[in-house]
């Protein structure tokens, strides 16, 4: 017996779809190396204030994890499939390396904002082109971007002063 596979379909225009996931895509990317650094992080930080910030970036990779899925599935509703293997996340993220190993907290939290702060730059190109391409797309993106700062805003408030 032949296997069939099937091509999800989509009301939306073809060229719609395509220029949406044009934004998208690197959107679920920055989002997918976010999360894995993130990790990185949580295992690793250290200091006085270990457990609170060692929480924060859980809820940050929680996160993050979230809306690489919603905006994955965006790009899938409109009929599109989407690239976000760990190889292909590594070879076109924009975000810097992580520092390998422990870290005290202060330096492990301005990493991970210089990280969201990629995928922020990202997401925001994605609002602001989508809104003449595709408006439930840009929803999709500004949901995103509305979370970004609100993680990006509990990090900073552990090392402000």
């Amino acid at each position: 017996m032949t296997e069939v596979i099937t091509t999800p379909t989509s009301t939306t225009s073809p060229d719609v779809a395509a220029a949406a996931a044009q934004f998208l895509g690197p959107v679920v990317i920055e989002l997918q190396a976010l999360a894995v650094n993130g990790k990185q992080a949580h295992w690793h930080v250290r200091g006085a204030n270990f457990i609170g910030v060692h929480e924060l970036l859980d809820q940050v990779v929680d996160h993050a994890q979230d809306y690489a899925d919603t905006a994955a599935e965006r790009v899938v509703a409109l009929g599109l499939p989407i690239d976000a293997r760990i190889q292909t996340v590594a070879e076109k993220t924009g975000a810097g390396k992580m520092p390998a190993g422990f870290l005290a907290s202060d330096a492990m939290i301005t990493s991970i904002i210089e990280q969201i702060d990629v995928a922020l730059a990202v997401v925001n190109k994605a609002v602001k082109e989508l809104d003449a391409i595709d408006q439930t797309s840009q929803d999709v993106a500004i949901e995103i971007a509305r979370g970004l700062d609100k993680d990006r805003w509990f990090l900073f408030a552990h090392i402000a002063a």
